[in-house]
């Protein structure tokens, strides 16, 4: 479903976006009913999830955000510059996953310097967040055409219309370390497949590094990351009338090395059934049993370089914090 601003916008578009309640019910009989049990990661972001994040974002612990912004801050001129073309040519800014696009802005100011037109796409699964980001992004930047669209980019990629100039694609905060492996290089693919000659990727990547940190990012002092993980249960008996009883999980935290990511489980507390009606089904869980709610992969210059080749890109330039601790890459069509 396409959204209008009050903001200068383009001709709407329409994307298929999936029934959110049927597409619950078919990721609670897939990922409850198997052992380990699990939940896809999109469904932590619904409105509360989605202002939790927001939260999460400004925590001390949690350095991603932070560390990304002061690179974009540092770099923002250089990234528009190097996407190439010159003032004339439209740009247009596809983000993935956009949220409030408090980020994002950094880089739209540095476009309408070095562009005649900017044109910033973003899309989310969250009609909260992009109301919020095109609030913002509209009362900074009136000159910007916005063309806002509520789509779950995984299960429903983006379509691209012909533009007159190029596509700079943005997939920030490190969201691409929320899948697998081969869901990730899937994305990318897809993403590929619509981009054109002159278009380029700006990925934005957690990279590896000491375990203490990794888990203090995912398990703050002040519990947000918990509630943040929790809401996913809360959703599920609001939105499906489960009878799922927040206070018999935990949040759980850890680094799994072998696979190089951090994961974020809740655990039974206790031996339960649960029921959700909407799916006309019944779980058992044991003390101790846990539900697998998002995988937060870290990356090394290898692996990350291996990504992007094997879904099509050739890395151009990267910028990086004095710690080496993220990573932004602009990747062109290889």
């Amino acid at each position: 479903m396409n959204m209008t601003t009050d903001f200068q916008t383009l001709e709407a578009r329409s994307l298929a976006v999936p029934d959110t309640r049927e597409a619950l019910i078919d990721e609670v009989w897939r990922g409850l009913l198997k052992r380990p049990r699990s939940l896809v990661p999109w469904m932590l972001y619904d409105s509360e999830g989605s202002r939790l994040f927001e939260r999460i974002t400004t925590l001390p612990e949690y350095y991603p955000t932070r560390t990304e912004r002061d690179i974009l801050r540092n770099n923002a001129e250089g990234i528009i510059t190097a996407t190439g073309a010159g003032y004339s040519r439209p740009l247009r800014l596809l983000e993935l996953g956009a949220g409030t696009a408090a980020k994002t802005g950094i880089l739209l100011e540095a476009a309408t310097r070095l562009r005649n037109e900017v044109v910033y796409f973003p899309l989310d699964v969250s009609p909260d967040a992009l109301d919020a980001a095109c609030g913002s992004i509209g009362c900074l930047f009136p000159g910007v055409q916005l063309q806002p669209t509520v789509a779950n980019y995984v299960t429903h990629p983006p379509k691209l219309e012909r533009f007159k100039g190029s596509t700079l694609a943005i997939y920030i905060g490190s969201s691409i370390g929320n899948f697998s492996p081969g869901e990730a290089r899937s994305i990318l693919r897809n993403l590929r497949s619509e981009l054109r000659a002159g278009d380029a990727l700006l990925l934005g990547t957690d990279m590896v590094k000491d375990e203490p940190t990794l888990v203090r990012a995912y398990d703050d002092r002040e519990g947000v990351t918990a509630a943040f993980n929790l809401n996913i249960l809360h959703r599920l008996n609001r939105e499906l009338g489960a009878n799922f009883d927040a206070g018999c999980f935990r949040h759980r935290a850890r680094w799994n090395r072998p696979e190089s990511r951090i994961e974020m489980h809740l655990e039974s507390t206790c031996d339960q059934w649960v029921n959700i009606p909407a799916a006309q089904l019944s779980v058992q869980f044991t003390a101790r049993e846990t539900i697998h709610t998002e995988s937060s992969y870290k990356f090394t210059r290898d692996t990350l370089r291996t990504l992007l080749h094997d879904a099509g890109f050739t890395i151009e330039q990267t910028w990086t914090d004095p710690r080496q601790w993220y990573a932004l890459t602009l990747a062109g069509i290889g």
